[in-house]
């Protein structure tokens, strides 16, 4: 007896490929008990036929060979449970998923995965400032330049902020206090974001507080830092900036500044022309990997999660 392979027929044998394909566009927006409720499908043939669309969609899109990659890690559930990602920052897609946490071992597994050819291949990496991303990089490309992200570097700065925001409510009493109750969101934002009541609100607090003043101050200034295209000048900014902080008490301020110093060599790298990127892209993978995981909420099938990351920027079938 001989079995024939029809080819538009889905691997569920009821379905054909078509309907596989039309089930996850559809899943692309909405979740997968919302489709199945729509279609009258069990959930569980939803989830399949989806799982057949991105498989494809991978197929389709070939084997990676970047030049520029960005290295992210996401929590997949409490606990400290994390998956890294990683990016081609030129095709603007994820391109791997994977290792059991977010230690150098489990970085270690993507050059091995992307094979020594290809790994010399990568003239740039994007990276946080986490030590074991640092240390595989170096051993696995060694030729390649390493870019600290400027949102993270950013985000640590304004968590110091934040930091100095909650001393000052402590140490302060009574009606001085409401000036900076609620203004967390006032202090991290750009001026040019807020809306009139928060631009007036962030005035009435940086009016009546000046140690949160000169914080807020020191913060917006350090955007300047990017915009160098010369490191002796970009040097100088942030020595500087440092030195600003002499007698500020600014304790948090201070430990940023140190933090910076350390992994200055990565950060400074800004300031070559070949290495000024995009750097929107992780931010907004980073969005939708949030949105899709809400959506699948409770789910624990984790290679459904590494193809849905996977799949997330490559065009519709």
């Amino acid at each position: 007896m001989k079995t024939e392979r029809i080819d538009w027929i889905a691997d569920n044998p009821f379905y054909t490929k078509r309907f596989a394909y039309y089930v996850g566009r559809r899943c692309r927006s909405s979740s997968i008990k919302d489709v199945a409720e729509e279609l009258h499908l069990n959930w569980k043939t939803v989830k399949d036929l989806e799982k057949q669309y991105m498989k494809e969609q991978l197929r389709r899109a070939g084997n990676p060979g970047p030049n520029i990659v960005g290295i992210d890690e996401i929590a997949i559930r409490k606990g400290h449970s994390y998956r890294i990602v990683v990016s081609d920052l030129l095709r603007r897609r994820p391109i791997w998923f994977g290792g059991v946490d977010r230690t150098e071992k489990s970085m270690d597994s993507f050059y091995q995965w992307l094979g020594h050819k290809k790994s010399k291949g990568i003239r740039l990496a994007v990276m946080d400032m986490w030590k074991p991303f640092y240390a595989s990089a170096r051993a696995n490309i060694p030729q390649a330049a390493i870019l600290y992200d400027k949102f993270h570097v950013i985000r640590h700065l304004g968590e110091a902020l934040d930091t100095i925001r909650k001393s000052e409510y402590a140490r302060l009493t009574g009606q001085d206090r409401k000036f900076i109750k609620g203004q967390k969101y006032h202090l991290l934002s750009h001026r040019e974001n807020l809306s009139l009541e928060g631009k007036q609100s962030l005035k009435t607090l940086l009016t009546a507080n000046k140690r949160l003043n000169t914080a807020y101050i020191l913060k917006e200034s350090f955007g300047q830092l990017w915009d160098y295209q010369s490191e002796p000048w970009a040097r100088k900014f942030f020595d500087n900036w440092k030195a600003s902080l002499k007698w500020q008490r600014l304790k948090p301020y201070e430990k940023f500044a140190e933090m910076i110093e350390r992994h200055w060599d990565g950060i400074a790298a800004h300031c070559k022309p070949e290495n000024k990127i995009a750097l929107g892209f992780v931010e907004g993978l980073n969005n939708k990997i949030r949105v899709f995981q809400r959506r699948a909420y409770g789910l624990k099938d984790e290679e459904y999660l590494r193809l849905k990351v996977l799949t997330c920027m490559l065009p519709k079938l």
